[in-house]
């Protein structure tokens, strides 16, 4: 008998439910991907939408010289902004304020709708909510890019599609995180949503090359083609994601396998045996989606239960007071709160400020702004690892935030040294940053989530989660 080729002994190597774990882990990982690539042209665009002529070229100035006469400016205020070269309305003296308020339109109703986005994400399929809500984004996302189409320079248009994107985009973090946690259980889960969480910087790279690349020649495209990738991605949603592991009949957290069971046949026959066991019990109905509470039955600490065949569907979603009372909700919702804050800032306006102080074109500084998600990656893989080792989650946040703080206070000054001194700075400062954000966001929402103190309710995880990140992002519309 010929031996097995060895794609197929890697294969056959993983039993059904992890490939289906290792599935949902990608799509969604894909999925929220999508919908921070669609947030970071805005930062992008900033540095065209107003530009200086002084620092333009000869023919550049001819073309974005025309904007102001589109727009609604009166034909007066010309004189006062003779340097500039940008996109009417943004084109005045108070661009800086025109600007922040496209960013506060957004965050101030993501911040509102994701403290609605939860209580509502409990009580309809994930899978319809998010395909809605990324369709959606897609669709408002390219408008906002419609508008260098059809030549709009009504500052209204562009805040109201922010205002709308805001309120459909916070349909997205309650469900990826929902669903991943009912995938997965509480073992090594810092690292698993360590490795996850990648993908906002992930999105944010991309988001930046992809607008990047457009910005300076059509930057409407900076938003159509996100706008169409985060709306293409809401059919794969729909056509894809696997809600709970019951629906394909898996399990719903990896089990612990004993070293004498690794290979062979008996490989996966704990896990089998756990669901047989689990099964067969005659709890409480109550009990049947809690985690273990006492920790202290073997091979299944800290693990969630499998829920029954129906979904509990018995069991009412928790209230928003409820979620509140969780031990720890309210203190990781305001450690987020100015976590936060610091993410977002750079999100938004890291690309102008690199164009403001090292004098890159809006091209360049927005592939240089990926190196602070670069850092990102690796700080919230660090952060994941270090919280699961020591299992101490709020020790990890508040030791890389108290890095942080002197980090970011120097940043200003070290930044000015030159490009590489720069690169260092957002690297580091990624890392610091993007850590405890990332930790907090996942694997704490995760773990309050899916609390002891609940006594059952396994539908809390989408409100936990919505309110921790809408605190946060309450202070980052500020």
């Amino acid at each position: 008998m010929a031996p097995l080729p060895p794609g197929i002994r890697f294969i056959v190597s993983f039993s059904r439910d992890q490939w289906y774990r290792a599935f949902i882990f990608i799509l969604t990982f894909l999925l929220y991907a999508s919908f921070h690539l669609s947030r970071k042209p805005i930062s992008i665009v900033k540095g065209e939408l107003h530009s200086y002529c002084t620092a333009s070229y000869e023919g550049e100035v001819g073309f974005h010289s025309q904007s102001p006469k589109a727009g609604d400016a009166p034909a007066q205020q010309l004189p006062d902004n003779g340097t500039d070269c940008g996109w009417a309305p943004f084109d005045q003296d108070n661009f800086q304020q025109l600007l922040g308020a496209l960013d506060y339109s957004f965050l101030c109703a993501y911040a509102v709708g994701m403290y609605l986005s939860g209580i509502i994400g409990e009580r309809l399929p994930i899978r319809y909510y998010l395909t809605f809500g990324m369709v959606a984004s897609g669709a408002f996302t390219a408008l906002f890019g419609v508008g260098y189409f059809y030549n709009i320079h009504s500052f209204g248009f562009y805040v109201v599609t922010q205002i709308v994107n805001g309120l459909v985009q916070t349909t997205g973090w309650p469900s990826v995180v929902t669903c991943l946690g009912n995938w997965f259980g509480k073992g090594r889960r810092g690292l698993i949503m360590g490795v996850w969480n990648s993908h906002t910087s992930v999105g944010n790279i991309l988001g930046s090359l992809i607008a990047g690349y457009w910005v300076s020649t059509c930057w409407g495209l900076s938003f159509v083609v996100p706008g169409a990738i985060v709306a293409a991605m809401g059919i794969v949603c729909f056509l894809f994601l696997i809600e709970h592991p019951k629906d394909v009949a898996c399990s719903s957290s990896p089990a612990t396998h004993p070293k004498s069971y690794e290979n062979g046949t008996h490989r996966f026959w704990p896990q089998k045996q756990a669901l047989t066991e689990e099964r067969s019990k005659s709890l409480d109905p109550e009990m049947q989606c809690l985690l273990l509470s006492d920790g202290k039955r073997s091979g299944h600490q800290n693990h969630m239960v499998v829920l029954p065949a129906d979904g509990g569907g018995g069991i009412a979603a928790i209230s928003f007071v409820g979620a509140l009372k969780i031990p720890g909700v309210i203190e990781f919702s305001l450690c987020l709160l100015f976590a936060k804050l610091v993410s977002y800032t750079f999100l938004f306006w890291l690309p102008l400020y690199i164009t403001n102080v090292d004098h890159l074109d809006v091209k360049k500084a927005g592939e240089l702004s990926t190196l602070f998600d670069v850092g990102g990656i690796f700080g919230g893989i660090l952060a994941g690892v270090i919280s699961d080792r020591l299992e101490k989650r709020a020790s990890t946040c508040g030791l890389m935030l108290l890095l942080a703080a002197p980090t970011l206070y120097v940043f200003s000054a070290i930044s000015k040294m030159g490009l590489e001194a720069t690169i260092a700075m957002l690297l580091l400062s990624g890392a610091l940053v993007s850590g405890p954000y990332a930790l907090i966001t996942t694997a704490v929402s995760a773990d309050l989530g899916t609390h002891k103190s609940l006594k059952g309710n396994s539908h809390a995880l989408a409100t936990v989660t919505a309110i921790i990140d809408g605190t946060g992002s309450v202070e980052a519309s500020v």
